[in-house]
């Protein structure tokens, strides 16, 4: 990614007002996107939720999302928009928010991603997340299986 491109890419803490744009990235991004209620109600409601947006020139051009339950943080979800992916964006988000959950107190964060997204997988396995586990039937779509990958924190800082 040209670095004058990052320098213009920032992370600030979702709000009800990015609800529409979010909603766009999650219609561009999956077959089951979530709808704009959900994001409602987990910024709103759970006490659990941390959801941050990823911005260039101050449009939302992606988010990601996680819940911090003791010393685990556990992505619930991350999308950058199709129009984005490719340059880095996706990896500056998931580091920001790494380190973002390990400052909120997060010793381990995990995630589940499709069997078949190749992509993903090598972005979490470049950031240190490993495979421990298999979910049968875990998207509602097409009843995919989903990868469980794990990710030590501290561990993180030492590569």
């Amino acid at each position: 990614m040209a670095k004058q491109f990052l320098d213009k890419v920032a992370f600030r803490p979702m709000e009800i007002m990015d609800l529409p744009q979010i909603e766009k990235v999650e219609k561009n991004s999956f077959s089951t996107p979530w709808p704009s209620k959900a994001f409602y109600d987990e910024l709103m409601f759970n006490q659990f939720a941390y959801y941050t947006v990823v911005t260039y020139e101050g449009n939302v051009i992606g988010y990601c999302g996680f819940w911090l339950i003791l010393d685990e943080a556990h992505i619930t979800n991350i999308a950058i928009h199709p129009d984005y992916r490719g340059q880095g964006i996706g990896e500056a988000t998931l580091n920001y928010v790494m380190d973002f959950a390990q400052k909120m107190g997060a010793d381990k964060m995990t995630l589940e991603v499709r069997v078949s997204n190749h992509v993903a997988q090598t972005l979490y396995k470049k950031l240190g997340f490993v495979q421990q586990g298999l979910r049968k039937g875990y998207y509602t779509d097409n009843k995919e299986d989903a990868l469980i990958m794990w990710v030590t924190l501290n561990e993180k800082e030492q590569q």
